[in-house]
């Protein structure tokens, strides 16, 4: 008996889809603020869970993991890295950088395929 997979509605995640409605809620969070520790957490947990809810909004059969980053731009730079094992035909994965004078953000999306 063959499996039967309900197809998404594209083949792959979308990276530019994801990249745009992950720096639109960035831009809505931090656009025009300047950097302050004590606004950090609200910043960063209002950023995660706007980009989710609007991927979810999406109607696409993923599960999503949204991570982000606030630091304060400083002459030292900043450097992240992440590795995924998985089915590069469906998941994937993309990273929003953003920074005004004050601070850098780094938003990462990872989109894993629900197979049914």
């Amino acid at each position: 008996m063959e499996e039967y997979h309900r197809p998404c509605d594209e083949v792959g995640f979308n990276a530019d889809e994801a990249h745009n409605i992950v720096k639109e809620c960035i831009d809505g969070v931090l656009g025009g603020e300047d950097y302050n520790q004590d606004n950090i957490n609200q910043w960063t947990a209002s950023i995660v869970e706007q980009s989710l809810a609007h991927l979810v909004k999406l109607g696409k059969a993923y599960k999503y993991i949204v991570t982000c980053a606030v630091v304060q731009k400083s002459a030292y730079g900043f450097h992240t890295a992440s590795s995924c094992f998985w089915d590069t035909t469906s998941d994937g994965t993309c990273t929003v950088r953003w920074e005004n004078r004050t601070m850098n953000c780094i938003a990462n999306v990872f989109a894993i395929a629900i197979v049914l």
